[in-house]
């Protein structure tokens, strides 16, 4: 992943005796020779903080000079070197990272994961970092400004094989109708949840409106518990909880006192610091209720407010709308929260497909200029899931909705590098029943290439599936395949 040198700007504190310095331009980082004992206090240049944002410290509110770099928008001056700092994640809240040397040294940054590499995943405690950075030391201890390139995050080798090993040892004890119903992401049932989640062993349930206004947050955690309870493997927990016109949670005052915001009142009142303090608060309200996945962000480009999907997306072009992605997509990892890029391939200026067929006629040139890269942009930073619509696009295939096309699935795969999990919008949309009946949707679905199916009528499209692979129609190795890959993401995410 490229970055900028002067990406971020960080404001140091240096609370004991320093090593030697060296002056850059009025940016520089600050470490002590104490190991164990002392500290490198940071605060990022786009935030201010009290006297208690580090305990038993005299941190004062700094804001950031004029001719700071910001944002990305300056480069690495040619005189400085890149230097790094390794360590490991000793501490974690939503605003501090604090890293410890090899030689026992403590540093605190502000926690800012626009600068973190997703490569090794999220940032998680006691895992190993690498922190870069432009500037020398000086010994001073006034608040500093050091300008940090990223964050990377190291994820041993070992430990990518143990997980796939964890995950073919689950899968080779499942029976035929576990794995079937693994594939199942359902709409959470009205009666009888806990039962029916034991009975079909889902891969997990999508949770709407009904299933939390009239209920209370400890009802709410309870009744997901029974469900996590019921199932022999853990379930996601997924909701549609974007902001704006589509809140599943919030829009009931017992969550939050006000519904989330769109992702465009949002970016107009405090542009990214407050998309990124949205995205953790969103977060963190989900995990309380024992959500594990919000069906978010939107990638899809709008500057239309005629468009269907408009009030829904960003907004802007397709390089802002990439930025977005990739921001909410780092910060949603950075708290271990489950996250979904919809709708591939891009919605564009298409009808709502939860009331009939839409045809998407643009040419693949369009896509791969515009459409395409949010979706490149958040699979870059991480995203372990993909959602797919029910448009036809006729420059990928122009027979079959997108949700239902090997060929739509391929190009994910192959072309944009995807090796997540492959979900459909949901199966019940009008779109597809007008396209064809719901027992072959689940089928077609499965054969175009997808893992997850996001239906409501599960009592039809489980048995097709599980029909269709034992009469030889889908092989079970095809089963197998997007089995361990969602066993594989469960057990990444701490699921299981």
């Amino acid at each position: 992943m490229k970055r900028n040198c002067l990406r971020g700007v960080i404001v140091c504190l240096f609370f004991s005796l320093a090593l030697s310095a060296c002056s850059v331009g009025g940016a520089s980082l600050s470490f002590s020779s104490e190991p164990s004992s002392s500290y490198f206090g940071a605060l990022s240049s786009e935030w201010e903080f009290s006297s208690s944002f580090v305990e038993n410290s005299s941190v004062q509110a700094v804001r950031p000079s004029a001719n700071s770099a910001h944002n990305g928008a300056s480069s690495k001056p040619a005189s400085i070197q890149q230097k790094t700092l390794k360590g490991v994640v000793t501490g974690l809240t939503d605003k501090v990272v604090t890293v410890t040397d090899s030689d026992g040294r403590v540093y605190l940054f502000a926690r800012d994961d626009s600068l973190v590499d997703q490569a090794g995943g999220p940032m998680k405690m006691d895992c190993a970092i690498t922190v870069t950075y432009c500037g020398g030391l000086v010994i001073s201890e006034a608040l500093q400004t050091v300008h940090v390139l990223g964050f990377y995050l190291e994820k041993p080798q070992d430990a990518e094989q143990a997980q796939s090993d964890s995950a073919q040892t689950l899968l080779s004890k499942m029976t035929l109708q576990e794995k079937v119903g693994q594939m199942f992401l359902v709409r959470c049932p009205q009666k009888d949840a806990a039962s029916i989640a034991s009975k079909y062993q889902f891969g997990g349930y999508v949770l709407f409106g009904r299933d939390f206004k009239d209920y209370t947050k400890a009802q709410v955690v309870s009744n997901i518990q029974s469900y996590q309870t019921a199932s022999k493997i853990p379930m996601l927990i997924a909701v549609d909880e974007e902001g704006g016109t589509v809140n599943r949670i919030s829009a009931y005052p017992q969550f939050r006192a006000v519904p989330f915001w769109s992702s465009q009142d949002l970016y107009k009142e405090g542009g990214w610091p407050l998309i990124r303090s949205d995205t953790t608060e969103k977060c963190n309200l989900l995990s309380s209720l024992g959500i594990n996945l919000n069906l978010a962000p939107v990638c899809d480009i709008s500057t239309n407010a005629s468009d269907y999907i408009y009030a829904r997306s960003f907004g802007k072009n397709a390089a802002e709308t990439a930025e977005y992605v990739k921001t909410v997509v780092s910060t949603m990892r950075a708290n271990n929260m489950g996250c979904a890029l919809k709708h591939f391939p891009g919605y564009g200026n298409n009808a709502d497909t939860h009331t009939g067929i839409a045809r998407d006629e643009r040419s693949i040139e369009q896509f791969w200029q515009n459409d395409f890269l949010p979706f490149q942009s958040g699979i870059e930073a991480g995203a372990p899931i993909v959602l797919v619509s029910h448009n036809i696009v006729v420059a990928i295939d122009g027979e079959r909705p997108a949700s239902l096309s090997p060929a739509v699935h391929t190009l994910l795969r192959e072309e944009l590098n995807f090796s997540g999990l492959i979900m459909t919008d949901d199966l019940s949309m009008d779109a597809i029943r007008q396209y064809t009946d719901g027992e072959q949707a689940a089928v077609q679905a499965v054969l175009a290439g997808n893992d997850l199916l996001c239906c409501t009528d599960y009592e039809t499209q489980y048995p097709a599936v599980l029909n269709a692979v034992q009469s030889g129609k889908i092989s079970e190795s095809r089963i197998n395949e997007s089995v361990l890959r969602i066993l594989r993401y469960k057990i990444e995410a701490g699921i299981i």
